[in-house]
């Protein structure tokens, strides 16, 4: 391996370490949430989808990285600008809108990182024909990362709350900035292009119908009701566990994670990847309907299984949205079908909030089923 590929596998795969140790402070925040301020769950799945914003126009983001300097400055821009949010929400008691407000930027700094290191990925890996041996680096950076985040997490929700939980972030924010520097970008990567042609290449992908279907099936497929954070409560008040059991069976669920990217590496050329996603679908009506019956030893269960079966149907889903994209704009049409995968979280997150107090946990769950089966119809018109 050259030097310069070294380089980008570090930088590649520390920026995708930083997305999962971003986690560190969300068990103490959570809490924060739920045990200082009170808040309900609906509420705290309103705010967690307010902060996610940013992923939803990753296209923009990525339009503006690929006009703008280069993909290696904005790196190092969201880096500085992530120290300087971490520090104010790690050294002051900020009230509520505020510390929002701080999160959503915080939120789009990682966005820019992620579209950026995509980027250098598509663009280097196509190169040395590495893309796939970069993304299976990445996933499994991010992978150890929130190994580390579901343990060391709880442990400093436990004992000293979210704002340690940010300030343990300025380490890992400055360690990025080595392969940064040592990676070399060529300059201009992807070429010299106007404002008129980000019109005509929008205009291009909002009318190829094909990339549109993909794109409507991809919402429905990820979209159902949120049921995750009511579950959490269900953790903590019912089953009475501790914050570092939870960090700890997140952890646990992680390495099974692990294993399930790693058989998808193992068998993602021999599967046929519409009919393996057409049998999903009912598999994610019955894991949504399995939460009917939530008890201490089931919700142990829940979590190791589906996180091992839920790493392999997510790669899938990951590598169908990549064989997917427009030829010749590979990066923008697959900053767009990310997108629209963001924003069927947020619409999941929204709607189960919505929903929680109206119809209650249970045919929340059941209803979570059924919109499993939204994204049916529209598989054999995949081409």
């Amino acid at each position: 391996m050259n030097k310069k590929l070294l380089w980008i596998f570090a930088l590649c795969s520390s920026v995708y370490f930083t997305q999962g140790i971003e986690a560190l402070p969300s068990q103490g925040l959570f809490y924060y949430f739920k045990e200082t301020l009170h808040f309900l769950p609906q509420k705290i799945m309103v705010i967690s989808s307010v902060v996610i914003l940013a992923w939803l126009i990753k296209p923009l983001i990525g339009y503006i990285i690929d006009h703008f300097f280069n993909k290696k400055i904005w790196v190092y821009f969201a880096l500085i600008f992530d120290v300087v949010l971490v520090l104010l929400v790690g050294l002051f008691h900020l009230p509520l809108f505020i510390l929002v407000v701080i999160l959503m930027i915080n939120s789009a700094n990682a966005a820019f990182r992620d579209v950026a290191v995509d980027g250098i990925m598509c663009v280097e890996g196509k190169f040395y024909n590495a893309t796939g041996k970069i993304q299976s680096v990445q996933w499994i950076s991010i992978s150890i990362a929130t190994l580390f985040s579901g343990i060391l997490g709880g442990y400093i929700a436990e004992k000293w709350g979210y704002q340690a939980g940010y300030l343990w972030l300025v380490p890992i924010y400055l360690l990025v900035g080595i392969p940064a520097y040592f990676y070399k970008e060529d300059a201009p990567i992807g070429g010299s292009r106007t404002a008129s042609t980000f019109v005509i290449d929008l205009k291009k992908l909002l009318t190829d119908k094909r990339l549109l279907v993909v794109c409507l099936f991809i919402f429905l497929y990820k979209y159902s009701p949120s049921i995750n954070t009511p579950l959490f409560f269900i953790q903590r008040d019912a089953f009475k566990w501790s914050k570092i059991w939870i960090g700890a069976l997140g952890s646990i669920a992680t390495v099974f994670g692990i294993a399930g990217s790693l058989l998808y590496y193992r068998f993602s050329t021999k599967i046929n990847i519409k009919k393996w996603l057409f049998w999903s679908v009912f598999l994610g009506a019955l894991t949504s309907l399995s939460f009917l019956y939530y008890t201490p030893v089931s919700a142990v269960i829940y979590d190791v299984v589906y996180s091992f079966i839920g790493m392999f149907i997510f790669l899938m889903v990951m590598d169908f949205m990549a064989r997917k994209t427009m030829p010749g704009l590979e990066a923008t049409s697959f900053a767009l079908l990310c997108s629209v995968s963001n924003l069927a979280l947020v619409a999941s997150n929204l709607s189960g909030a919505f929903l929680l107090p109206i119809v209650g946990l249970k045919w929340l769950i059941v209803l979570s089923a059924l919109t499993s089966f939204l994204c049916l119809p529209l598989i054999n018109k995949i081409e």
